[in-house]
């Protein structure tokens, strides 16, 4: 027996001894007066902002920039810098931000390279996942909610002989995404491949967009259909 199983399990004077005086450390408190911990707070949320700040702007931004085809201009990262898996070609536009918990790949037995294209002031949102089959494209002011995932290929093959066998996906499960200006996908929307999202529609949380949508829509659901028009005025 340890010391540690020796005084959790408490069986002599010594042994309770040294766990009550565990007990007693584990719970001890410093006192807090606002007066003298909240201003402590403020310049430790100041300090930590500023390196915080710091490290974005002058190491994660530099970084992901060199992963672009092009140098966007004003490009906000925050909470670090997206993962970029595989062979990609990122071209994003001016005006933008990007959560650093954020997974960019390409298709690895794609036979060109996968091409993402951002238009601008676009937001991508916390912990999305684009999968870059072909082609996926944002169109201007495009907004994606939290956990949104583009999946431009499936990266398992259908047969599943093939799939045990680590066999890639087969050509005709991969396509292109295109969002078109405007379109907002809220928390939870999931975009299969090959599919078309006109101008200015609003996919509602936690759908699955399977088949093109129409433009100035709002679709929900799985599979998403549209729930109503959107008056243009």
């Amino acid at each position: 027996m340890n010391f540690r199983q020796y005084v959790k399990n408490r069986e002599t004077p010594l042994a309770r001894f040294a766990y009550a005086v565990y007990r007693s450390l584990t719970r001890f408190e410093m006192p807090a007066p606002k007066s003298v911990w909240k201003p402590i707070y403020m310049v430790h949320k100041g300090v930590v902002s500023f390196f915080t700040l710091l490290v974005q702007r002058c190491y994660f931004l530099p970084l992901f920039k060199s992963c672009c085809q092009n140098s966007p201009a004003r490009l906000h990262l925050y909470t670090g810098m997206p993962l970029i898996m595989g062979n990609l070609s990122i071209e994003m536009g001016d005006d933008c931000r990007v959560s650093g918990v954020t997974t960019f790949s390409g298709r690895a037995s794609a036979s060109q390279t996968p091409q993402l294209i951002v238009g601008n002031n676009c937001d991508i949102g916390w912990q999305n996942q684009i999968s870059v089959g072909t082609r996926v494209v944002l169109g201007d002011n495009v907004r994606l909610a939290p956990r949104v995932m583009l999946a431009g290929y499936p990266g398992h093959p259908i047969d599943r002989k093939d799939r045990a066998a680590g066999l890639p996906e087969t050509d005709d499960q991969v396509g292109d995404i295109i969002l078109e200006d405007d379109v907002w996908l809220a928390t939870g929307v999931t975009v299969l491949a090959g599919v078309t999202i006109g101008e200015g529609t609003i996919v509602g949380a936690n759908s699955t967009v399977t088949g093109d949508l129409p433009p100035m829509c709002i679709a929900a659901g799985s599979p998403a259909k549209v729930v109503r028009r959107l008056d243009e005025a």
